[in-house]
C-alpha cells in the first residue's frame, strides 16, 4: 500500500484533507509558505491519530471530529487560501469542493457566528476569486456553487450575499467568454437552490439543474466560443451531481444549529413546520419562519436593489453596469420562473415582488436597451402567468405600460421590440385562463383600463397594417411579419376562448359538487407553464382576495363600466350632455356636490379642456357645479402663486374670457374666504388672478416674442388693493415663481399621445407616468426613470391595493364569454377577413381559417346568432364559389374550412346552416359543370328539339377540360360569376366571356377536386349525429336552400332536394318527437315546392316525397299515434290546392300504390289517405275521380278492418270520403257504388268491427271526434262511442237525399232507411233522439218549406215564381217513398220513437200543406197508414194533436190562398172567346195592349192551376179525416170528434165562399175557356165538402147518440142541412134574386134555366138529395123541433125548377112521411 493512499488517517475528512495537505506542501515555496507548510504537517499528524468518532460533536463543522480537532485540521487550508499563490490556492480549492461535495461539512455559515472556520473559509475562497487566473476563477465558483449545494450546509446572510456577489464579479469581469457564462450559471443554479429550499422551507429538497442556453436566450450571446456553451453545462452538472447522495447523511445526524435551538429536525416535523406557515401561523412578525426563508428574502432584495443600479450623469455609457443589471434581471427571471406558491401565500414574499421587483421593471421601463425589455417581458409574463391574484393594481399598470403601449404604436415600432411583445401576448393567448381572468379583472372593472378590449384592437390594428398614406419606418417584410403575426395572436386568442368553454362545459357535464368545482376550475384550465411543473397562479388560495365571482355581477360591472365609459365619451364631446346622461344612468349623483367631486378627481379619462368649458357654462346647473368645484379646495394658508397652481391642475382654463371670469371670480373670493387676512377684498384677488394666468400664457408661449419683466409685472398690478399697491417683493416673488414653473394640469406632458392613450392614462391615475417611458433615450444608455414619477406611481399602488376593486375574481360560469365576444368579434372578424382577403400566403390564410373555425365554434355554443352568423357569412363569401374563376388555393381552404365548422359545431349553428349548405349546393354545381355532366334543367325542363339538341351536345363532350371553347349557357354563367347572395350561381347573364376567364375556370375547378364527394356526402351523414334542436334548423336550411335551387329561372337544380330525402332517411330513427318537428318543416317544403308552377320540378318532388313515405310506412306504428297522418298530410295539401291536373293525378297514384303496398302500415295515415280521395272525389278530371275511386272500392272491399285498426275515427273519414264520391258528377255508377260502400260500412259498423278497439280508450277520445265532425253532429247532445262514429254516415246520406240526380236521391234514401232499419236496434234512446232530428226530419224540410215558398212570394208581389225555384225538390215518386219509409221506420221503432209522433205528424202534414196534389195524396196516404197500424196504441192527447194537424194543414193556407184570388181583380178578362180572338187578330197598334193581358194570362192561369190542386187537397184532408173516424171511432173522445166537426165545418164554410165568388167565377171560366183549360171543379167541391160533413154527421147522431147528445149534434146537422137547402135554392133563383134587389117587384115571366145552370142544379141534386134524407130521417120529435127553422125553404124548393125528377119525389116522400103525419095529428 503506498503512502499517498494512507495520508490522513481512518476518518472520511482524512481521505480528502491528507493528499490535499500533501500537495499543498510540494508546491509551496519553502522559505515563503513556512509557516503554511508546517500547519499542513501538523494538521496530517493530528489527521493520523482521528478516527471517525461513534458519537459526533453535535457543534463541530466536520462530521466525525470534535469541534477543536475540526479547527485544527482546516487551519491550513485557510491558510493555503489566504496565500494568493495560484499553485498552493488550488489544491486547497480542490479540498474545499470535496469536503462540501461529500457531506462532510455541516453547521451554518454566518458572519454572526465567532470563530467559525468555515465562514473564514468561504470568506477566503471568494477573495482568491480575484487572483486573476482563469482556472482558479472557475474553481472559486465552483466551491461556492458546491458549498451552496450542500444540504448540509447553510451558508447565511451576508456570507450568502458575498457568494452571490463573488461569482457576479466573476461574470462582469472574468477573465474569457466561458467562465463569464460558468459564472452566469452558477448564479443561476445559486438562485435555483435558494428559492427552491425557501419554497419548501426544508434543505432536504431536489434541485433542477440550470440549462445554460436558456440564460444565453435575451444577452451574453457573444461569450459564447465555440464549445463554452456545452463545457458551462457540463461543469454546473457536474457540481450539482457531485452531491447528490449526500442527504441520508444529513438526517442521520440532527444539526440543530439549523434550526435556531429548536428541535424540528426529521422531515415529519419540518412539514409540520411548514404546513403551519401555509395556514399563516407565523412565527415572526415578520412574516418568515425560518432562516432559510429569510436568506431567500435577502438575495431577493438585493438582486432587486442591483437591478435597480444606474449609471451617473457623467458616465453614462456604462456598459458593466449594463450587463450588472441585465444580469440581475435575467437572475431574476430564473427565480420567477421557477416560483412557486410560496410567492402567493406569503405575504412577505408578495410584498417583496410589489416593493421590490415591480419597482424595478418601473424603473428599468425607461430603458431603450433591448434585452432589458426583452427580460422584462419575460418576468412580467411570469408574473402575469403565476401571481397574476396577488398583483392585481401592478399587472393593471405595468401591461399598458409594457406591452400595449408597444403593440398600438402602429407607425414606428422597433421591429424586436414588438416582435418580443407579439410573442409574449401569443403565450398568454395560449393560456386560455389567463384570458378570462385579464377580461373579469380589468375589462369588467371601472377602475382598471380595458385591457383585453386594448389587446384586440392593438391585434388588430397591426393586422391591418400601417394605414394608407402614412408614413412608416417598417419594411414591407417587417409589416408582413407583424400582420401575420397578430392574427395568429387573435386566433389564440379565440382559441382560448373555446377551449376554456368546452373545459367548463365538460366540468359541467360531470355535475362536480359545487364547492369542490370552485375549488378545481381554476386549477384544471391551464397546464402549468414552469418548466419544473410549478403550479400556476390559477391555483388560488383562500387567504388571496380572490372570490369565485358569478357571471351575473360581472356582467353588471361590465354594463356599468361600459355605460360609465360612453358617459365619459360624450362629456368629451358635449360636456352638458355627458354630464347630464351620467347623471339619468346614476353613474354620477345629482347633486352639484357630487358632479363637482366626480369633475375633480377625474378617474375615469375626462378630457381636462371639456372639464375647464363645463366650468365655465353660464347655466344655473354648471355654475352650481363650479362654484361646488371652488368650494372643494382649501387654499388655508397658501401662497396665492401656489394656489392657483394647485387650482389649475385639474383642468385647462378654456378660452372663452367669459368662462375665465366667471371662474376666476369665484376662484378669487374662495382664496379670501379661506385667507380673510390676504387681501383687502376678493376684487383685489380677482385681479391678480387674471395678472398670473396673463403672465404664465406670456412667459410660457412660444408665440409670444416680447416677454413680459418684472417691472411690466408690477406695474400693471398698481393700485389693484382697493387703489393701493400691493408690496413689490410679493409681487416679485410671485413674478418670479411664475416664470421659473409654468402652471401646467397634471396631464400636460411633453410627449403627445393618442386621445385613447390619455384615457386609459387618466383611468389608471397615471398622469405622466408614460413619460418615463418615452423612448427617446439614446440606444443603451441606462439611465433612471425620474424619481418623483417613480413615488407617485408606488402610491398609485397603495391606493389600488385599499380598494374592493382590488380583489382578484375567478369565474367558471361561461356566461361570461359574452361579453369577451362583444368586444373582440368585430376587430377579429376585421383582421382575419382583410388578411384572407389581402394575403396569399398559405400560412397566414391557414391560420385565419382557424381563427374562424375558433370563432364560429364559440359564438355559435354561446349562442350568440349575430356574430356567429357574421363568421360564418364571411368564410362561405371567401370560398369564392359564386365567382368560381377568381378561385384560388385559399379560396378552396374556406370551402374545407366551412365543411369542417359544419361537422364540429353543427349542433349550434341554427340559421347559418343555410350559408353553409348553399356553399355545398355550389360546390356541387360547380363539379357537375367540371364533369360536363347535363345540367339538372335539362331533365326538368319541358323537353322541345332544340333543348334535346343541348342536351346531347353537353352530354357529348366528355369533360369541360377537354373541350375549352363549347359555349355551353351554364358554363358561361358560372364564368361570369355573380354576387354571393344571388341564388344561381351566375346571375349577370350580359357580357361576354374571353377564353382566358375560361382557362382559369378549369384551372380553377381543378383545385376544386381537392374536395372529394366524401367531403360534400360527410356533412349530410353527419345529420345522424346532431341534436333534436340542430336537426330541425339543419332541414330549414336544407330546404331553403333546396327551394332557392328549384326556383331558380335559368339553372334549376335538384341537389339539396335529393339530400333532403337522404338526411330524412338517415334522421327516420329518432324519436318521435324530433323527427314530428322535422317533418312539420319538410312537409311545408313538399308543399311549398308541390305547388311550384314549374311542373317538373312539382313531379320530382312529389315523387321524391313518395319515396320518403314509402321508406317510413315501412316503420311499425303503435296505436293512437298521429304520424303516418303526418306524414301524408303533405300529399293532402297539395292535392287540394295544385292547379295542375298532373300533379293530382299522380298524387292519386302515389297514395293508391303505397296504401295498396303497405296496407297494414298505414295506420293514423288513412285520415290522409281519405282526405286524398274526398279531394280527388270532388276533382274536375274525370280520370282522377275514377282513379281514386277503384283504389277506394279495393280499400273498402278488401282492407277495411286495417283502416279502423288503429283509430277508429277514421271510419268517419272513409265515410266522409265516400259520401265526396256520391257527389260526383261524372259518372253515377261511382255515385251509386259509393252509396253501396256505405252501406256496407254500415254493416261493419252495426258487426261491432270498430268499437272493439276502443272499449279500452277512455271517454275523453270520443269528445273530441264529436267536436271534429260537422255542425250536423252538434245537435246530438250526448253520443256514445257508438253513435259518434254512425253519425256522419247517417248525415251524409242524409243529405244526398236532396242530390239533384233522381237514381241517387231514390237510392240514398232507401238505404238511409234501410240502414236505420236494420240497425236501430244498436242505437240508444237518446241517440235515435239526435238521429231523428238530425238525420231523418231534415231529409223533409223541402217538402214542409219549400212547397210553401210561392204562396209567401205571391205576398210580396203578384208575380207568381215558378214553384221549385232550386230544382232538387222532390219528384212525386221520391215523396212517396220517403214518406212510406218515414212511417215504416215509426212504426218500427214506435216504442223509442213515440215522443217524436208530432214532428212525424208535422213532417206528412207538411205534405198536405203542399199546394201540390201528388205530395198530398202521398201525405194523406202515409197519415193513414201511421193511424192505421198505430191506432190502437195513440192515447187520447196523441188523437188530438193528429187532429189538430191536420185542422191546421186545412185551414192555414186558406188566408194565403184568398189573397192570391183578390190579386184576379185588378184583371180584366174579355168577356168571351169571340173578342179575344178578335183582339188577337186585330192591327199592330194593341201590340202594347196584348202584352199586358199576356202577362195578366199568365197570371190567371197560375191562379186557375192552384185553385185546383188547393181544391183536391182539402177534399183530401177531408177524405183521410173520413176514413180515420170511420176506422177508429172507438178511440175518438167528444173533444176529439169537436175538432174534425171543426175541420169540416170550416172546410164547407170555405167552399161555399169559393162559390159564392161570382164575379170571380166569370172572369175564371171566360179565362180558361181563352186558355183552353178545364174550369176548377168549385161546384164539386162544395157539394164534396157538404155532402162529407153530412155524412159525418149523420153518422154520428146515428150510431154514437152519447157523443151526439152531449155535443148536441142533431141541431148542427140541421143547420148543415138548411145551408145546403138555402144553396141550392140560391142556385135555381139566381136571376130572381139578383132583380129583386135592383127594382121594384115586377111581374115578370120565369123563363126556363139555361144550360149552365141546368149542369150546375144536376150537379148539386145529389148533395140537396142527401140533405132531404137526413132530414126525413130524424126521428119525429127532433123533426117537429125543427120543422119550423126549415119549412119556408121545403117550400122554396117545390116552387123551384129541377133539372133530375129525384128531387121531386125525396120532397114528396119527406112531405109525405114526415110532414103529413105533423098536419094530420
Amino acid at each position: 500500500m503506498s503512502a499517498s493512499q494512507t495520508l490522513g488517517g481512518p476518518s472520511r475528512c482524512g481521505r480528502v484533507l491528507g493528499p490535499s495537505l500533501d500537495k499543498i506542501i510540494k508546491n509551496a515555496a519553502w522559505r515563503k509558505h513556512s509557516h503554511l507548510v508546517s500547519s499542513c504537517k501538523s494538521a496530517l499528524d493530528k489527521l493520523e491519530t482521528l478516527s471517525d468518532t461513534a458519537l459526533s460533536d453535535p457543534t463541530s463543522p466536520l462530521l466525525g471530529l470534535s469541534s477543536s480537532d475540526a479547527d485544527f485540521v482546516l487551519n491550513p487550508i485557510l491558510l493555503a487560501l489566504d496565500s494568493n499563490y495560484v499553485k498552493v490556492t488550488e489544491p486547497a480549492l480542490e479540498c474545499t469542493f470535496k469536503l462540501f461535495s461529500i457531506g462532510v461539512v455541516r453547521g451554518e455559515i454566518d458572519s454572526n457566528i465567532s470563530n467559525s472556520i468555515f465562514y473564514k473559509i468561504v470568506e477566503s475562497v471568494c477573495k482568491v476569486g480575484g487572483i486573476g487566473d482563469e482556472s482558479i476563477e472557475l474553481a472559486v465558483i465552483r466551491v461556492l456553487l458546491s458549498a451552496v449545494r450542500s444540504p448540509c450546509v447553510l451558508i447565511r446572510g451576508d456570507c450568502l450575499l458575498h457568494v452571490v456577489r463573488t461569482c457576479y464579479n466573476v461574470y462582469l469581469s472574468g477573465l474569457n467568454g466561458t467562465n463569464q457564462i460558468c459564472a452566469k450559471s452558477v448564479l443561476a443554479q445559486i438562485m435555483l437552490i435558494v428559492f427552491t429550499r425557501a419554497e419548501e422551507d426544508s434543505m432536504d429538497v431536489s434541485i433542477r439543474t440550470v440549462s445554460v442556453s436558456e440564460l444565453l436566450e435575451f444577452s451574453d450571446k457573444n461569450l459564447n466560443e465555440g464549445s463554452s456553451i456545452y463545457y458551462c453545462q457540463n461543469f454546473v452538472s457536474e457540481v450539482m451531481s457531485a452531491s447528490e447522495g449526500v442527504p441520508d447523511l444529513k438526517l442521520s445526524q440532527p444539526v440543530q444549529e439549523l434550526q435556531n435551538g429548536e428541535s424540528k429536525v426529521s422531515k415529519g416535523e419540518e412539514e409540520v413546520g411548514e404546513e403551519e406557515t401555509k395556514d399563516g401561523v407565523e412565527s415572526d412578525s415578520g412574516g418568515i419562519s425560518s432562516k432559510i426563508r429569510e436568506d431567500g428574502f435577502l438575495v431577493f432584495k438585493n438582486l432587486c436593489k442591483l437591478s435597480m443600479k444606474f449609471s451617473s450623469q457623467e458616465n453614462p455609457d456604462d456598459q458593466i453596469l449594463l450587463r450588472g443589471k441585465t444580469v440581475s434581471l435575467e437572475l431574476l427571471r430564473v427565480i420567477m420562473d421557477n416560483g412557486g406558491s410560496i410567492w402567493r401565500s406569503n405575504e412577505r414574499f408578495l410584498n417583496a415582488i410589489k416593493q421590490y421587483l415591480c419597482l424595478s421593471l418601473l424603473k428599468n421601463s425607461a430603458l431603450s436597451v433591448m434585452s432589458i425589455f426583452q427580460l422584462q417581458c419575460s418576468i412580467f409574463m411570469s408574473l402575469l402567468t403565476k401571481f397574476r391574484s396577488g398583483l392585481k393594481a401592478e399587472i393593471g399598470i405595468f401591461f399598458p405600460m409594457l406591452i400595449l403601449r408597444v403593440l398600438e404604436n402602429v407607425l414606428q415600432p422597433s421591429f424586436v421590440q414588438k416582435m418580443t411583445v407579439l410573442n409574449l401576448l401569443e403565450k398568454i393567448a395560449g393560456d386560455s385562463q389567463i384570458i378570462i381572468d385579464i377580461f373579469v379583472n380589468y375589462d369588467c372593472d371601472v377602475d382598471s383600463p380595458n385591457i383585453f378590449e386594448r389587446i384586440v384592437n392593438g391585434l388588430l390594428k397591426t393586422a391591418l397594417g400601417p394605414p394608407p398614406g402614412s408614413t412608416t419606418t417598417l419594411s414591407a417584410v417587417q409589416d408582413i411579419t407583424f400582420r401575420h403575426e397578430s392574427v395568429k395572436c387573435l386566433v389564440g386568442i379565440i382559441k382560448s376562448m373555446g377551449a376554456w368553454m368546452d373545459q367548463q362545459l365538460k366540468i359541467g357535464e360531470s355535475d362536480l359538487p359545487r364547492s369542490f368545482e370552485s375549488e378545481t376550475s381554476a386549477e384544471s384550465h391551464s397546464t402549468p407553464t414552469a418548466e419544473d411543473g410549478a403550479v400556476p397562479d390559477c391555483e388560488l388560495h383562500p387567504e388571496m382576495n380572490s372570490e369565485l365571482s358569478d357571471a351575473a355581477t360581472l356582467e353588471q360591472r361590465r354594463a356599468y363600466k361600459i355605460e360609465l365609459q360612453k358617459g365619459v365619451s360624450l362629456f368629451n364631446r358635449k360636456p352638458s350632455k355627458g354630464i347630464e346622461f351620467l347623471i339619468n344612468t346614476k353613474k354620477v349623483g345629482d347633486s352639484p356636490e357630487e358632479v363637482a367631486s366626480f369633475l375633480k378627481n377625474n378617474t375615469t379619462g375626462l378630457n381636462e379642456t371639456m372639464i375647464g368649458d363645463y366650468l365655465g357654462e353660464r347655466e344655473e346647473f354648471a355654475l352650481r357645479v363650479m362654484h361646488a368645484y371652488v368650494d372643494s379646495f382649501n387654499f388655508k394658508s397658501i401662497n396665492f402663486g401656489e394656489a392657483i397652481r394647485f387650482f389649475l391642475r385639474g383642468f385647462r382654463l378654456p378660452g372663452e374670457a367669459q368662462k375665465i371670469d366667471r371662474i376666476m371670480e369665484k376662484f378669487a373670493e374662495r382664496y379670501c374666504k379661506c385667507n380673510p387676512n390676504s387681501f383687502t377684498s376678493a376684487d383685489t384677488a380677482y385681479v391678480l388672478a387674471y395678472s398670473v394666468i396673463m403672465l404664465n400664457t406670456d412667459a410660457h408661449n412660444n408665440m409670444v416674442k416680447d416677454k413680459m419683466t418684472k417691472s411690466d409685472f408690477i406695474r400693471n398690478n398698481r393700485g389693484i388693493d382697493d387703489g393701493k399697491d400691493l408690496p413689490e417683493e410679493y409681487l416679485g416673488a410671485l413674478y418670479d415663481q411664475i416664470v421659473k414653473n409654468e402652471i401646467k394640469m397634471n396631464a400636460d406632458s411633453s410627449v403627445p399621445q393618442s386621445k385613447q392613450a390619455n384615457s386609459l392614462n387618466k383611468l389608471l391615475g397615471l398622469d405622466g407616468i408614460l413619460n418615463l417611458v418615452s423612448w427617446k433615450q439614446t440606444e443603451e444608455k441606462p439611465l433612471g426613470a425620474n424619481g418623483l414619477l417613480i413615488r407617485h406611481i408606488q402610491e398609485q399602488f397603495k391606493a389600488k391595493s385599499g380598494k374592493s376593486e382590488s380583489v382578484y375574481h375567478a369565474v367558471s360560469d361561461i356566461a361570461i364569454l359574452r361579453f369577451m365576444v362583444e368586444v373582440c368579434w368585430g376587430p377579429m372578424l376585421a383582421a382575419f377577413s382583410v388578411t384572407l382577403d389581402q394575403s396569399d400566403d398559405r400560412l397566414a390564410t391557414t391560420q385565419c381559417l382557424q381563427g374562424f373555425r375558433h370563432a364560429v365554434h364559440v359564438t355559435a355554443v354561446m349562442g350568440m346568432q349575430t356574430q356567429r352568423d357574421a363568421f360564418v357569412t364571411s368564410v362561405a363569401k371567401f370560398t369564392f364559389l359564386h365567382c368560381a374563376a377568381d378561385m384560388k388555393q385559399k379560396n378552396v381552404d374556406a370551402v374545407k374550412a366551412i365543411i369542417s365548422i359544419a361537422i364540429e359545431d353543427g349542433n349550434h349553428l341554427q340559421e347559418a346552416w343555410e350559408h353553409i349548405l348553399m356553399c355545398l349546393s355550389r360546390i356541387e354545381h360547380l363539379q357537375l359543370l367540371g364533369e360536363g355532366a347535363p345540367t339538372d334543367a335539362s331533365f326538368l325542363s319541358v323537353s322541345n328539339t332544340e333543348t334535346d339538341e343541348k342536351a346531347a351536345k353537353s352530354v357529348g363532350l366528355q369533360s369541360l377540360k377537354k373541350k375549352v371553347t363549347l359555349q355551353n349557357p351554364a358554363v358561361m354563367a358560372v364564368v361570369r360569376g355573380g354576387s354571393y347572395d344571388s341564388t344561381t350561381v351566375g346571375v349577370n347573364s350580359s357580357g361576354l366571356v374571353t377564353p382566358e376567364q375560361i382557362n382559369h375556370f378549369i384551372t380553377n375547378l381543378n383545385l376544386l377536386d381537392q374536395i372529394g364527394n366524401f367531403e360534400l356526402n360527410h356533412v349530410f351523414a353527419h345529420s345522424q349525429r346532431l341534436n333534436s334542436e340542430a336537426i330541425v334548423s339543419f332541414v330549414k336550411a336544407l330546404c331553403k336552400v333546396s327551394i332557392s335551387e328549384l326556383q331558380s329561372p335559368t339553372d334549376p337544380r335538384v341537389f339539396s332536394l335529393t339530400k333532403l330525402v337522404e338526411i330524412a332517411h338517415y334522421n327516420m330513427n329518432r324519436i318521435r318527437l324530433v323527427w314530428s318537428r322535422m317533418w312539420n318543416v319538410l312537409s311545408d317544403f313538399f308543399v311549398s315546392v308541390g305547388l311550384s308552377e314549374n311542373l317538373s320540378v312539382a313531379i320530382f318532388v312529389m315523387d321524391s316525397l313518395r319515396q320518403l313515405a314509402m321508406k317510413f310506412l315501412e316503420r311499425e306504428e303503435l296505436a293512437n299515434y298521429n304520424f303516418q297522418n303526418e306524414f301524408l298530410r303533405p300529399f293532402v295539401i297539395v292535392m287540394q290546392k295544385s292547379n295542375s291536373a298532373e300533379i293530382r293525378e299522380l298524387i292519386v297514384r302515389c297514395i293508391s300504390q303505397m296504401v295498396l303496398s303497405r296496407v297494414s302500415n298505414v295506420k293514423s295515415g288513412w285520415k290522409s289517405v281519405f282526405m286524398v280521395f274526398t279531394a280527388a272525389a270532388a276533382d274536375e278530371q274525370k280520370n282522377v275521380v275514377l282513379l281514386a275511386f277503384e283504389t277506394m272500392e279495393k280499400i273498402v272491399r278488401e282492407y277495411f278492418p286495417h283502416i279502423t285498426e288503429t283509430e277508429a275515427t277514421t271510419f268517419t273519414d272513409c265515410v266522409r270520403c265516400l259520401i265526396k264520391f256520391t257527389n260526383s258528377r261524372f259518372n253515377s255508377d261511382v255515385s251509386l257504388n259509393a252509396i253501396a260502400f256505405l252501406r256496407f260500412c254500415a254493416v261493419k259498423l252495426a258487426e261491432g268491427g270498430l268499437v272493439c278497439t276502443d272499449k279500452n280508450s277512455d271517454d275523453g277520445s270520443h269528445v273530441s271526434i264529436v267536436n271534429k265532425d260537422d255542425s250536423d253532429v252538434r245537435s246530438f247532445s250526448d253520443i256514445d262511442d257508438h253513435g259518434s262514429y254512425w253519425v256522419p254516415l247517417l248525415t251524409g246520406l242524409s243529405k244526398l237525399t236532396s242530390d239533384s240526380r233522381l237514381t241517387i236521391r231514390k237510392s240514398s234514401l232507401e238505404v238511409l232507411f234501410n240502414i236505420l232499419k236494420d240497425h236501430g236496434h244498436l242505437f240508444s234512446h237518446t241517440f235515435w233522439i239526435g238521429v231523428f232530428s238530425s238525420v231523418v226530419l231534415p231529409i223533409f224540410n223541402g217538402v214542409c218549406e219549400k212547397r210553401d215558398m210561392p204562396v209567401k212570394d205571391e205576398q210580396d208581389s203578384p208575380t207568381p215564381k215558378s214553384p221549385h225555384p232550386d230544382g232538387s225538390t222532390w219528384d212525386t215518386e221520391t215523396s212517396a217513398v220517403a214518406a212510406q219509409c218515414l212511417v215504416d221506420l215509426f212504426i218500427s221503432f214506435y216504442n223509442v220513437l213515440r215522443p217524436q209522433l208530432s214532428n212525424v205528424v208535422s213532417v206528412l202534414t207538411g205534405y198536405l200543406r203542399s199546394s201540390i196534389q201528388g205530395p198530398a195524396s202521398t201525405g194523406v196516404a202515409a197519415m193513414f197508414r201511421l193511424t192505421g197500424e198505430l191506432g190502437s196504441r195513440l192515447s187520447e192527447d196523441e188523437w188530438r194533436e193528429i187532429f189538430l194537424a191536420l185542422k191546421e194543414a186545412a185551414t192555414s193556407p186558406l188566408p194565403g190562398f184568398m189573397k192570391l184570388l183578390r190579386a184576379m181583380d185588378d184583371i180584366k178578362v174579355p168577356d168571351n172567346s169571340l173578342s179575344y180572338a178578335s183582339t188577337e187578330t186585330s192591327s199592330d197598334h194593341g201590340l202594347t195592349n196584348d202584352d199586358l193581358e199576356d202577362d195578366n194570362l199568365q197570371t190567371v192561369a197560375y191562379v186557375v192551376s192552384r185553385m185546383k190542386s188547393h181544391i183536391a187537397v182539402q177534399l183530401l184532408i177531408m177524405q183521410v179525416i173520413t176514413d180515420m173516424y170511420k176506422t177508429h171511432l172507438q178511440f175518438l173522445s167528444a173533444a176529439n170528434i169537436n175538432i174534425i166537426v171543426e175541420i169540416f165545418s170550416s172546410i164547407a164554410s170555405h167552399a161555399q165562399q169559393l162559390n159564392s165568388e161570382t164575379t170571380l167565377q166569370k172572369k175564371i171560366q171566360n179565362a180558361c175557356s181563352i186558355l183552353e183549360l178545364s174550369d176548377p171543379p168549385m161546384v164539386h167541391f162544395e157539394n164534396e165538402a157538404y155532402q162529407n160533413y153530412l155524412n159525418f154527421l149523420q153518422d154520428l147522431v146515428k150510431n154514437n147518440p152519447s157523443v151526439s147528445e152531449e155535443m148536441n149534434l142533431e141541431s148542427l146537422l140541421v143547420a148543415v142541412c138548411e145551408k145546403i137547402l138555402q144553396i141550392y135554392l140560391n142556385c135555381t133563383d139566381y136571376q130572381f134574386v139578383l132583380q129583386k134587389s135592383v127594382e121594384k117587384p115586377v111581374t115578370h115571366w120565369i123563363l126556363p134555366l139555361g144550360s149552365a145552370k141546368r149542369e150546375e142544379l144536376a150537379a148539386r141534386t145529389p148533395i140537396l138529395v142527401s140533405s132531404l134524407k137526413a132530414l126525413s130521417g130524424l126521428e119525429r120529435d127532433s123533426f117537429r123541433k125543427y120543422i119550423a127553422n126549415f119549412f119556408h125553404l121545403l117550400v122554396d124548393l117545390v116552387r123551384s125548377e129541377h133539372s133530375s125528377g129525384e128531387v121531386q119525389l125525396v120532397l114528396s116522400n119527406l112531405f109525405q112521411s114526415c110532414i103529413g103525419p105533423i098536419i094530420m095529428q
